[in-house]
């Protein structure tokens, strides 16, 4: 496998498994009690909702789409769920799905990352599937976190960067 490829890679499992999913693990404990489930209307996604689409997004893309495990994804669930288990039973099975993920994509090749696979009635390539994946965690982590800083007000402490820092070693 060229470099280029196996960075790639690297650094996509680095995102999900070391980067994501701490943040998600961060904004939960700044969630207030009793919020896992709280929308600001219907049509909006709760941080439960998040957790267990991202499992399910996760799952059908890389350990079903790639991996080749079987697809039992309902997604309509997902989003339509108004209750369920609590937040560290969800973080757990998301962290559990994100783990089987990075061991699919860490055994991927170029061929495999060339080929089509198809995925959610699409036949999409594997750089595809993995862009996509780490994309659309990103996206949800956001939400996530916005949802958890938003319950618990201004003091609610969740901060990835140090920007006296960063302004230090930019002006260095």
């Amino acid at each position: 496998m060229s470099e280029l490829s196996s960075t790639f890679l690297r650094e996509c499992v680095g995102y999900l498994r070391d980067t994501y999913l701490p943040r998600l693990e961060r904004a939960l404990e700044a969630l207030p009690g009793g919020d896992l489930w709280w929308r600001p209307h219907a049509g909006a996604i709760t941080f439960g909702t998040v957790l267990l689409h991202l499992e399910g997004n996760v799952r059908q893309w890389i350990v079903s789409g790639l991996g080749g495990a079987r697809d039992e994804r309902d997604r309509a669930s997902e989003f339509s769920a108004s209750d369920g288990p609590d937040g560290a039973i969800l973080l757990g099975r998301l962290a559990q799905t994100v783990q089987e993920a990075c061991r699919v994509i860490e055994g991927l090749d170029e061929a495999a990352l060339l080929a089509e696979h198809p995925i959610q009635g699409e036949r999409v390539t594997g750089l595809h599937a993995v862009q996509h994946v780490v994309e659309h965690f990103a996206w949800h982590t956001g939400q996530a976190l916005w949802i958890a800083k938003a319950r618990a007000g201004a003091d609610h402490g969740v901060a990835f960067f140090d920007d006296a820092k960063i302004d230090r070693l930019r002006n260095g």
